[in-house]
């Protein structure tokens, strides 16, 4: 044990060297004595080591593993207000079940702005992927409320959730609808679920897969299974279809710019030649359809489900000035009797090939009357790349852009101009989303806020301990400050003890001496109530926890609270109130406490000068070792 403590001094010490957190350990221990100092040590032990794979912990939530950004405002007075909805996910296709243990880390996330976490709903499905997570504000009663699409389970074992499903929850977390495969469909597509305005009805994307002759490739003896495509308009009280449209017959084979002629019979999931990726619908009845692989985006008759004009591709009905491919989210801006707005994501670029040579977000005019099309607006991918898959393009109610890139995560805004005000990327390359969105949201979560308070120290008297207090509220949006409350036990009045600036999904607070029967009041801006933790024990930490606890008196003094993590702690100022008799642990001996941080300061600080002295006086490339040649670092891989 005292071997752990060292060496977890000397790694602890060296990380502040390198301006990991350190500044939290001087400031909980300014002015205070050597024995704090080593009760904080602890803390940067679990909360302060860079995590290298790109995922948050959690004290409280230790079953979320949720993903980080890297993120970079360019000009932070331009950026529109709101939240990120994405829905980061591994594989995309299903995984196949194998008994392992994984912390929940994708599904549908809530960041603010600056990429903060203000809600993970990773658990909500035990890790199934999760797609098109959004806000939407489409409901007759002006309500906001999240929609995404569950993916279909890795077997069909015949249940309704095995092929999946599309969920709309309210603003509480709480699943108001769940929207199932209700016809011949054997799984919800997960390109697509777009609630239509109103709230009643909405558009999911369909592939059915057969076995056609391929005639209209000119090979009339030979024969595959074909993915056709196309798209439903769910009714969202039954379930019921109430419009269904699918390319067979509608749209030939040789129309795809994915199969050709050449291309060999397939089995299984079948020829994708066409692949529909969005669906929308105009005031007026009728439908948008964008196919990635014929690169084009179509108007469906409402009525009797005509083509009725086709935008781009081999047979574009449209003289553009401009060209597109492999796009993504084609959605109507407005539409009048002689002319219609579309956005959509210009991926210029499959797995394959590409077409240009940077992806990009358009906004497109159309002339109905003369068949032409002219671009308004175009916004490049701001790192100069390519979306080879997936993506989207949002227009803000502010008039900024917000365009999701997929890979990685990556998603910019930009002003009308063009200009970009923000990029974001998660930290990890490990994770994508395929559709990434901007929305003004206001979460109220029905669980409580979560509260662990953990209690450090060594032996001598409980003022001699530190009571370290993580708190956190999945999904609250409002949430700004955190006040802190000790009670002699559940039945007696609650002593405050400190408040501190909500800085992250998890805040931390450290107060001096042994504190128990905690809580934690969130507090709004003005300093309005929001909600309170229930009243949580502390739990002395067992790693410098040594005998049997012994009774003793103490008092609590919210004057000696620290914060970590927070600019500012408001001292209370009340009479203070005696707690009931805490423990003294008998363990470790405050010399052999004092000199284990003296011999890792002294080391740390060997390795401080060591640094800084010249890095070669003589020249070694390799040292000779019983086991063999041992490589430097520079041989290393990293």
């Amino acid at each position: 044990m005292h071997s752990f403590l060292f060496i977890s001094i000397i790694s602890t010490l060296y990380t502040c060297f390198h301006g990991v957190q350190c500044q939290a350990v001087f400031d909980a221990t300014r002015d205070e004595d050597l024995h704090s100092f080593v009760t904080v040590i602890p803390l940067l032990l679990l909360n302060g080591a860079p995590m290298d794979d790109g995922l948050l912990t959690s004290v409280q939530m230790p079953n979320i593993r949720a993903i980080k950004f890297n993120v970079t405002h360019h000009h932070p007075d331009l950026v529109s207000p709101g939240y990120w909805f994405v829905a980061p996910y591994w594989y995309f296709e299903a995984d196949a079940p194998d008994g392992k243990y994984m912390p929940c880390q994708v599904g549908p996330h809530i960041y603010d702005g600056n990429g903060t976490l203000i809600w993970a709903g990773s658990c909500l499905h035990h890790n199934r992927n999760i797609f098109d997570f959004r806000a939407n504000h489409r409901w007759d009663d002006q309500s906001i409320r999240l929609s995404f699409i569950m993916q279909h389970s890795y077997v069909n074992d015949g249940s309704p959730l095995s092929k999946g499903a599309a969920y709309i929850l309210n603003d509480r977390y709480e699943v108001e609808a769940e929207v199932p495969v209700t016809n011949d469909l054997e799984r919800f597509d997960l390109h697509e679920f777009n609630i239509l305005e109103g709230g009643h009805t909405a558009l999911a994307a369909t592939q059915r897969i057969r076995n056609m002759p391929l005639t209209e490739l000119g090979r009339p003896t030979e024969s595959s299974r074909v993915a056709s495509g196309g798209f439903v308009e769910i009714d969202l009280a039954t379930g019921a279809v109430l419009f269904d449209w699918d390319s067979r017959g509608r749209i030939p084979l040789h129309e795809s710019d994915h199969v050709m002629p050449w291309s060999p019979p397939e089995g299984g999931g079948g020829m994708d030649y066409i692949h529909v990726n969005a669906a929308d619908k105009s005031a007026n009845g009728d439908y948008l359809m964008s196919a990635r692989y014929t690169s084009t985006i179509y108007l469906i008759s409402g009525h009797d489900g005509q083509i009725l004009w086709r935008l781009g591709g081999k047979y574009s009905d449209f003289a553009m000035d401009f060209t597109f491919s492999k796009q993504h989210n084609a959605q109507f801006v407005s539409v009048n009797e002689t002319h219609t707005v579309l956005s959509f994501l210009n991926n210029a670029a499959d797995d394959f090939t590409n077409q240009e040579n940077v992806s990009s977000a358009m906004v497109v005019l159309l002339d109905t009357v003369h068949r032409t099309a002219t671009v308004l607006q175009r916004y490049p991918r701001p790192d100069g790349g390519l979306s080879r898959m997936r993506g989207n393009f949002q227009l803000l109610d502010t008039g900024n852009r917000f365009v999701g890139w997929s890979e990685q995560g990556y998603h910019s805004e930009h002003a009308p101009d063009g200009t970009v005000v923000m990029e974001a990327k998660f930290v990890s390359p490990r994770f994508n989303s395929y559709r990434s969105y901007k929305f003004p949201f206001r979460g109220h979560p029905q669980q409580p806020p979560a509260l662990v308070a953990s209690v450090y120290g060594s032996g001598g008297h409980p003022s001699e301990y530190t009571t370290v207090l993580h708190v956190s509220w999945n999904g609250a949006t409002e949430v700004a400050h955190w006040s802190f409350y000790a009670q002699e036990d559940d039945t007696a009045p609650m002593v405050p003890i400190g408040n501190v600036t909500k800085r992250d999904f998890e805040t931390v607070f450290v107060a001096r001496g042994f504190r128990d029967w905690l809580s934690a009041e969130a507090l709004d801006r003005n300093g309005r109530s929001l909600g309170w933790s229930e009243i949580t024990r502390s739990k002395m930490q067992g790693e410098l926890r040594y005998g049997s606890p012994e009774p003793v008196e103490t008092v609590l003094e919210p004057n000696e609270t620290v914060v970590i993590q927070a600019p500012t702690a408001s001292p209370i100022s009340q009479t203070a109130n005696h707690p009931p008799p805490q423990t003294r642990a008998r363990g470790i001996n405050s010399v052999v406490v004092g000199a284990i941080l003296l011999a890792g300061v002294g080391a740390i600080l060997v390795i401080w000068v060591v640094k800084r002295m010249p890095r070669k006086r003589y020249r070694y490339s390799r040292l000779a070792s019983p086991g063999g040649d041992i490589p430097m670092d520079n041989e290393r891989g990293n």
